[in-house]
């Protein structure tokens, strides 16, 4: 009797899960795929803190991720579950955005298996993490490649000594003081918004509060809060110079982050239900765009001289700095920028073991021209974030290339591009 019950609770249990599985195969969807992308995200945020940036969605999925995390392991299986069930799904009749929406989803689940191996113990050489994680593999130029521009910016900063040291005293003319920092910081957000209003139509509502941290790895950051709603946080560790205020200005708020989760939101989330876009994993193709996005937006909100002559007229009065400095100021920032990339090279060579510390500190101290208290935040940031920093300069060039290449009007590209499941390849 007993052999007869286990042989028919084992068939019994043989044929449920028989018609479990044909149904699911032959009904699964996009959609489908996305729930349990959501979930998996959610997961992996609860085995890494970090990993989930914003996320909007239904408040019970978090709580389902909180109280039952998948192990490392099995969310690695369950990555290379959705792989497969995205790539079974058939294309044909598929319009475009379908189409995209499931190479965005394919895209976005390859760089979730890749930080599950990272996390699972793999280690990966800084270009292949970029590439796996990013979908960008960055070039990894040789420091003395930018010596030239190192001895342009030598010729412009006069004085005697280490160039680092004489850019750093250069640049600590241009610090806001602490008590204007915030009358400041919402001027420069205001002008950001404003030259943003003026192209792109906002969803109703949005807005944003503005907060002063300490002990962070970064100078800035948005924090997305679902509703069109973001908090900004500056960062005041170390003094804050006058040209971040409309770099941050623009960059987490309009038309950066704020503006990015925020119309992602509203065409995504709430017009179409793609759940998948209510969850944002850090360490993603996503990011690439995002940063990129940001870094471009400061250009694109303030083209040519118009940056300098806003500072000029609007912030240099209310920090109670010298007006009339700001042009030498702008010339200084100009030399720098193209310089941003020698610190994949560092952080290379530093996240591979074959420089120490010390001789990181000295490079990026040489290559970025700051202080050395600046070099220690910004390996602070290399050793929490790794590759991530190719998001930014390299980010930057690819989008505003795409950008012009598209057409005279930049601005409804960029309001196009905020507004899609445009992956880091599409870019070339």
């Amino acid at each position: 009797m007993r052999v007869t019950t286990i042989a028919a609770l084992a068939g019994a249990v043989a044929l449920l899960a028989a018609c479990a599985a044909t149904p699911k195969a032959a009904s699964d969807s996009l959609d489908a795929v996305a729930r349990d992308y959501v979930a998996l995200t959610l997961e992996i945020g609860e085995r890494e803190p970090g990993y989930v940036d914003a996320y909007y969605g239904p408040a019970e999925w978090a709580e389902a991720a909180k109280a039952h995390p998948r192990a490392l392991p099995q969310l690695a299986e369950g990555a290379t579950a959705l792989t497969r069930r995205l790539e079974a799904l058939p294309t044909t009749g598929l319009d475009a955005d379908s189409l995209q929406r499931r190479r965005y989803l394919l895209a976005h689940v390859s760089a979730a298996s890749a930080r599950l191996r990272m996390l699972q113990g793999e280690k990966l050489g800084f270009a292949d993490e970029a590439e796996a994680l990013f979908g960008v593999r960055p070039e990894l130029r040789p420091l003395s490649s930018y010596d030239p521009v190192l001895a342009r910016i030598d010729a412009l900063v006069p004085g005697e000594g280490p160039l680092a040291e004489r850019v750093a005293a250069f640049r600590a003319r241009y610090v806001i003081p602490k008590d204007r920092l915030e009358p400041v910081m919402r001027a420069a957000i205001a002008e950001c918004k404003a030259r943003t209003e003026r192209h792109m139509a906002l969803p109703a509502g949005e807005t944003f509060t503005l907060e002063f941290v300490n002990g962070k790895p970064w100078s800035g950051y948005n924090w997305f809060k679902g509703g069109a709603f973001s908090l900004i946080q500056v960062n005041t560790d170390l003094p804050i110079f006058i040209d971040r205020a409309v770099d941050l200005g623009c960059h987490e708020g309009y038309p950066g982050h704020h503006v990015y989760n925020a119309l992602l939101e509203q065409t995504f989330v709430k017009d179409k239900g793609w759940v998948e876009m209510s969850v944002y994993p850090l360490f993603s193709p996503m990011s690439f765009i995002a940063e990129g996005s940001a870094n471009y937006g400061i250009d694109l909100a303030f083209p040519g001289h118009e940056r300098t002559e806003f500072e000029a007229r609007v912030l240099y009065p209310l920090a109670g700095l010298d007006p009339a400095t700001a042009e030498a100021q702008t010339q200084l920032l100009a030399l720098t920028r193209e310089l941003a990339r020698a610190e994949y090279t560092v952080a290379d060579a530093y996240l591979a073991g074959r420089i120490d510390r010390e001789t990181a500190l000295d490079q990026l101290q040489k290559y970025s021209l700051v202080a050395r208290d600046r070099a220690a935040q910004r390996l602070n940031f290399i050793e929490t974030y790794r590759s991530y920093v190719i998001n930014y300069g390299l980010g930057r060039d690819m989008v505003q290339a795409w950008v012009e290449r598209q057409g005279p009007d930049h601005w409804a590209t960029m309001e196009r591009l905020l507004a899609s499941q445009t992956l880091p390849v599409d870019l070339h």
